[in-house]
């Protein structure tokens, strides 16, 4: 098939915003005022417990419906206790509704083997529109230097995974930078970073919800620093700078300070315009043994 029309057709298989597998399974069904139900999707998990981006996105959908204002524009998450595949119940607050800005907070509960509803984790955010913003950029800061797509790796390229051990990596397009790929060959740099391209699998353009998801979905920094393990998000924020432009996003996670067990992860998202989309920091448990 010739290039023209290979990419013709690939473009018709691609999945739009609002009718992708991401959007599914981050929908929630209004019960009442700012009480929204949903089933959360074995889609997302990393060893049985749901990801912390893809429950950001769940929650940021609720209070985007719940507020005034429809965008995210910082959002910040304590995950309280690990969530599981199946039904959750979203309770959402409005704050306060202003002209610009809307401040609301959400927290997502699941039932506990007792039956006893459990609090997973508790979202404080403020909303606003991101298209009025303006359109003035006074930055230091560059988009990370990472080798085509060409040159990076995904996991189709490793070793085939546990069975279920990470069922969120058939759902994303990731392209890992090879200089932060040393854990994977047992050789980790001993740097805290990472970086790779990122997407969906289905192709769906990114949007201010699959920014929350971006910051949250690569492999952990101590992995590179020499760990091994689940990292559990204990907090994180997010600031949501400006609608992406269709494409693949480039992820950079760096992390300075590892101590007491406990680490940060800094991530940039840089979109195909060369603009810093978003940002966001997370402090998160390392195990050490």
């Amino acid at each position: 098939m010739p290039e023209a029309a290979l990419a013709r057709a690939t473009e018709a298989t691609r999945a739009t915003i609002g009718a992708s597998e991401f959007d599914r399974d981050t929908a929630l069904t209004r019960r009442a005022p700012g009480v929204y139900d949903i089933d959360l999707s074995a889609g997302w998990t990393i060893i049985n417990a749901v990801n912390g981006g893809y429950l950001l996105a769940v929650l940021g959908r609720a209070l985007a419906d719940a507020l005034p204002h429809s965008d995210p524009f910082t959002v910040s998450a304590h995950y309280l206790t690990a969530s599981q595949p199946g039904p959750a119940v979203v309770r959402t607050e409005t704050v306060r509704a202003g002209r610009t800005l809307s401040t609301g907070q959400a927290s997502l509960f699941q039932r506990d083997e007792q039956g006893n509803e459990v609090e997973r984790i508790r979202v404080l955010a403020s909303y606003g529109d991101l298209d009025s913003l303006p359109d003035d950029v006074r930055t230091t800061a560059e988009p990370p230097a990472i080798p085509s797509m060409e040159q990076c790796f995904g996991p189709e390229d490793g070793p085939a995974p546990v069975e279920g051990s990470s069922a969120i990596t058939d759902r994303l397009m990731l392209k890992l930078d090879p200089s932060t790929l040393g854990w994977a060959l047992g050789q980790p740099s001993g740097k805290g970073e990472m970086r790779a391209w990122f997407g969906l699998s289905d192709g769906r353009d990114p949007d201010p919800f699959a920014l929350l998801l971006a910051v949250d979905a690569l492999p952990p920094t101590a992995f590179e620093m020499g760990l091994t393990g689940w990292v559990p998000t204990v907090e994180l924020t997010v600031h949501v700078r400006c609608r992406p432009a269709p494409g693949p996003l480039r992820v950079a996670i760096t992390t300075r300070n590892l101590a007491g067990g406990f680490l940060e992860e800094d991530a940039e998202v840089w979109d195909t315009d060369n603009r810093l989309v978003a940002q966001s920091r997370q402090l998160a448990r390392a195990r050490l043994t």
